[in-house]
């Protein structure tokens, strides 16, 4: 973890696939980039913040584990995660 004047923060890699890689910011490397967040921050918070509708966001994995939607919101990220987020994919 990493303080900024008084503030911690922490390192996680946010993986975006398929359509949603279109909200990855600058400096990602196609599909992942590694962002700064708060302690405590959520998988539906950072859902939020990079402006994912809730129906997007089909499949949520936390080093690849599989996020319930509860657990979404309620369960913190930690130092060095990996949140990946999948949507809705059609196939056949």
């Amino acid at each position: 973890m990493i303080q900024h004047q008084h503030r911690v923060i922490m390192k996680i890699t946010l993986k975006l696939f398929a359509m949603l890689r279109d909200k990855l910011p600058p400096g990602n490397d196609g599909y992942a980039v590694q962002i700064e967040v708060e302690p405590g921050t959520t998988a539906n918070q950072i859902i939020d913040r990079f402006e994912i509708l809730p129906e997007m966001a089909h499949l949520v994995m936390i080093d690849g584990y599989h996020l319930l939607p509860d657990e979404r919101a309620c369960r913190p990220l930690k130092e060095g995660e990996v949140l990946a987020i999948f949507p809705p994919i059609a196939g056949g």
